[in-house]
């Protein structure tokens, strides 16, 4: 197929994904289509749960592999759609519909490149993975594929970059807070106000600041997003709860930034989770150095990804901009997946890992 041709293979797949509601943990529908599209397309897919996978024609086992992944889930549409979000709708050069740009444009622009590198001998195996639950970091996701996958060199991960190379990206963990005071009748300001208690708190993570900061993340970042407390208007809070965003750069580990919090807060917090940790790809990279002679900008990435997962050198990189992700309207131009195919191609052909 020439490149057109895959162009509109790919717009076609993408309006089919969009018109399919995928949201995370409950994709069954959408990988069902892009099985059925993948075998209708002479591919042999492999699937555990939602994750469907490509293994390129020829593999040999004496190759460093390289994967090429981006994600079929999508979030739930904003309250301020204006439009049906699974009507996929072309008008001025764009394409709207929810799972457009975070990361359908990705997603198969990422897939009829591997249509194209696999049409010649390459020095890599190649691996296309579609993987599930990925806005949700779920367990279910490529977390779980990972072991039945290949030893992984390298991987490419299509998320909406301006096709720019992202070098870095944030990690994330999420606490919960809890400050304690002691209930009591308002009328006669009795107890101690756990809400009254909490500010101090609360403005210690707002202006809560890390030592190490990051040429292409900048500061760890601790944001109070969710606050609970009370019972009724008349009763002093003896409980205040909340909860806290930390976006952290690669020169912390989730597990160093919760100890340093908790010394530091005040309160007592409990983590979620420590597995999405910040990831980083040595500029020196050869994928990094062929974006470099490609005139691409390497840069940090302050959204998470499935790359948090992988236990191994990764990039992330994609058509559309992740300023349109999650937004009602969401679209991606369709000159950006005309180009993001060639460009995925012109970057890894023949790369030398």
């Amino acid at each position: 197929m020439n490149t057109d041709t895959l162009y509109y293979n790919a717009v076609d797949l993408l309006k089919s994904l969009i018109a399919i509601p995928s949201f995370s943990r409950e994709e069954t529908v959408a990988a069902d289509c892009l099985e059925s599209y993948l075998r209708n397309e002479g591919f042999s897919p492999l699937r555990k749960g939602n994750n469907l996978w490509l293994l390129s024609p020829g593999w040999d086992d004496n190759k460093p592999v390289l994967l090429l992944n981006s994600h079929i889930d999508t979030v739930k549409p904003a309250a301020s759609w204006t439009e049906d979000p699974f009507s996929p709708r072309e008008a001025d050069g764009k394409l709207y519909g929810l799972g457009s740009n975070d990361a359908g444009a990705s997603l198969v622009s990422l897939l009829q490149a591997f249509r194209l590198l696999t049409a010649k001998a390459q020095p890599n195996n190649l691996l296309f993975l579609a993987s599930c639950e990925e806005e949700v970091s779920g367990r279910g996701g490529i977390e779980s594929v990972l072991p039945e996958l290949p030893p992984v060199a390298l991987a490419l991960v299509g998320e909406p970059t301006q096709m720019q190379p992202a070098v870095a990206e944030r990690g994330l963990m999420v606490l919960d807070a809890i400050v304690r005071g002691k209930t009591g009748h308002a009328a006669r300001n009795e107890g101690e106000n756990a809400i009254y208690k909490a500010l101090p708190v609360i403005e210690r993570f707002r202006t809560m600041r890390f030592p190490l900061e990051s040429d292409w993340l900048g500061q760890v970042q601790t944001t109070v997003t969710l606050i609970e407390a009370g019972t009724q208007h008349n009763v002093i809070p003896d409980v205040c709860t909340f909860t806290v965003d930390v976006r952290s750069n690669e020169h912390y580990t989730n597990e160093q930034l919760f100890e340093e919090i908790a010394a530091r807060c005040g309160c007592e917090i409990k983590a979620r989770s420590f597995r999405l940790n910040s990831s980083q790809i040595p500029v020196s990279h050869p994928l990094v150095q062929r974006a470099a002679l490609l005139g691409l900008n390497p840069c940090g990435s302050p959204t998470l990804s499935d790359q948090a997962l992988m236990p191994f050198p990764s990039l992330k990189m994609g058509p559309g901009a992740s300023a349109r992700s999650h937004t009602a309207g969401e679209f991606v131009y369709l000159a950006e997946i005309r180009e993001a195919i060639p460009l995925y191609v012109r970057l890894l052909d023949g790369l030398i890992l």
